[in-house]
């Protein structure tokens, strides 16, 4: 028996909206500028002492992340580089803790895609990756040894 759009058979409640209308892919979605951001500096209070979890500061103060950023993300940002720097101290069980946190914030293209975070086109030229993101890359190597044998 039909009734509107009730069914009184199989089923509780009115029968589902059509696909087209229920999902609507741009609604709630955020869209960023790529540009890096002027960010923060890494508070002289936070107890921080390996250059990697600097790095990680610089890196997300300056993401366009942060141009969204309210203080109690920041403060998220401050607990979460203390959690790194222990991390690159030698405490691999941080590892997991730190992956969630970053994963809020829209760290990997899957992280972006489930956040519906998607960043404005920017015109296609050539890419350079800046001398210090090269000399880095000898210190992030030393981490990847130090989490591969755990």
């Amino acid at each position: 028996m039909h009734l509107g759009r009730w069914f009184l058979m199989g089923s509780r409640g009115p029968a589902p909206k059509a696909n087209s209308v229920r999902r609507n892919k741009h609604e709630y979605a955020t869209e960023l500028s790529p540009e890096a951001q002027p960010g923060r500096p890494l508070p002289k209070t936070l107890p921080v002492s390996t250059a990697g979890a600097k790095r990680f500061w610089k890196t997300w103060a300056e993401s366009p992340q942060s141009a969204t950023w309210m203080e109690t993300d920041w403060m998220e940002l401050e607990i979460t580089t203390v959690l790194v720097d222990q991390l690159y101290c030698g405490d691999t069980k941080l590892a997991g803790e730190i992956r969630q946190r970053v994963a809020k914030w829209g760290a990997t293209n899957e992280d972006r895609a489930r956040l519906r975070m998607s960043f404005e086109k920017k015109p296609d030229g050539p890419s350079e990756v800046p001398n210090e993101v090269l000399a880095d890359v000898q210190m992030d190597e030393e981490l990847y040894n130090r989490l591969r044998a755990v």
